[in-house]
């Protein structure tokens, strides 16, 4: 009998430490173009990114976090904060910071990673540096932070976006010296390529987006993400999902698990768009899902309950 309970508390630890993936992996740095963890062994994140804070604020609450981390199996979310839209953070900055703070301290509790995601189309240079001068105080002492400078350049151009993410860069790392930072590209996280072409300089630390939509990006942007990680560039999946670039349209499953099987090859991490219930296939929540989480079957779309079959699979 004595042996059952050692061996009953060996497990009940051994499931313990599974469920907390930051204290199973701690801090993390970049090595190349690899993710590292504290004990120097690659590391994949895998999860889901909130919609967007503005439009679909209701999510945004610890029993959501809950959710993705212990029923999802998610090891990483991403707090998308709208940034310009009415309602967004240059409208009404306290609303909107404390959405931010509601998944980032969720993820804290739960033991997982969180990115802190400027869910912009625009460079906002001096609200974004007096929004990651409050989050790297706050919370740039925690392992679980992950900053994510610029959403989706659309039209600038990448010296545009360079110098903003220097700044930005700069900023941070005179608080926070090391957690991850994600840095974006133009049009929309697809230029990897001219990232390649030239890098920032004299930085640690940092990776580079690439989001994707299977039913539009195919294999010539697996053919970019390619040659950039061939030049020594490294990639984050920040934001991805099955259907076409518009977030609507069926989902293409194949092409959508070419590039899942593609990440992995690459041990490259990924977050499928979005917790959110908008009448659009991307939005992964039925009207009828809580906004504490605690969803059943019903609850989801077809996407959502793709992604969450992909995250469980890769993170059993």
């Amino acid at each position: 009998m004595k042996y059952s309970i050692i061996t009953c508390l060996f497990f009940l630890v051994a499931f313990s430490l599974k469920a907390q993936p930051v204290k199973q992996h701690g801090a993390l740095h970049v090595n190349g173009v690899q993710l590292i963890d504290s004990h120097n062994q690659p590391v994949v994140l895998r999860g889901m990114s909130f919609g967007w804070s503005c439009f679909h604020p209701r999510f945004y609450t610890a029993g959501s976090v809950h959710t993705l981390a212990e029923e999802w199996h998610c090891n990483v979310v991403r707090a998308a904060l709208g940034v310009e839209p009415k309602k967004g953070y240059k409208e009404d900055s306290a609303t909107q910071l404390q959405l931010i703070r509601n998944v980032v301290e969720a993820c804290i509790e739960e033991g997982i990673y969180v990115i802190i995601d400027w869910h912009s189309h625009n460079i906002n240079l001096k609200e974004a540096k007096a929004f990651f001068i409050t989050m790297a105080k706050d919370y740039g002492s925690k392992p679980n932070i992950i900053y994510e400078l610029y959403n989706e350049p659309d039209y600038e151009t990448w010296d545009e976006v360079k110098a903003y993410s220097a700044e930005l860069i700069s900023t941070i790392r005179k608080i926070d010296p090391d957690n991850i930072i994600l840095v974006g590209n133009p049009h929309w996280d697809q230029d990897i390529n001219l990232v390649a072409d030239d890098p920032l300089k004299d930085v640690s630390n940092i990776i580079y987006t690439v989001h994707f939509y299977a039913a539009t990006h195919k294999q010539w942007l697996r053919d970019r993400c390619a040659a950039a990680l061939a030049k020594g560039v490294p990639i984050f999946i920040s934001e991805s999902a099955g259907m076409e670039a518009t977030g609507n349209g069926p989902l293409n499953d194949e092409e959508w698990q070419r590039w899942i099987e593609w990440c992995e090859q690459h041990k490259i991490s990924w977050l499928v768009w979005s917790v959110s219930d908008k009448d659009e296939t991307c939005s992964v929540l039925q009207k009828s899902a809580s906004s504490d989480g605690g969803w059943k079957d019903e609850d989801l779309k077809e996407s959502g309950l793709k992604s969450r079959d992909y995250i469980r699979k890769y993170n059993p």
